[in-house]
């Protein structure tokens, strides 16, 4: 029997985005959608909590609890967290603790 490519694409993705040491570019694009609220490469420009140079292991145990639901002050994140697999959750920590905050002018 065999497989289309679009099956071969889709189980080299799975294996790429559950391996748990992550090409860089696969975690960037998991990083895009943290902007919206957190601001590009986790500047975030406001209220929102900044995520770039966050130590790596605060902002595990933050995403770990909020994917958990253990965290009582969470709005959405706790619904967002749920939607990563662990290994995504560590690799995008260890993305944002790699990062350098931007310093205010």
């Amino acid at each position: 029997m065999r497989r289309s490519a679009t099956a071969g694409l889709g189980a080299l993705l799975a294996s790429a985005v559950s391996s748990p040491v992550m090409a860089e570019e696969p975690v960037s694009m998991l990083a895009e959608s943290c902007a919206s609220c957190h601001g590009t490469e986790g500047c975030s420009p406001g209220a929102v909590p900044p995520l770039a140079g966050a130590p790596q292991a605060v902002t595990a145990d933050r995403l770990a609890a909020f994917k958990a639901g253990n965290d009582p002050n969470a709005t959405i994140m706790s619904r967002i967290a749920a939607g990563y697999s662990d290994d995504e959750l560590e690799a995008l920590a260890r993305y944002f603790a790699n990062l350098t905050a931007e310093e205010e002018p």
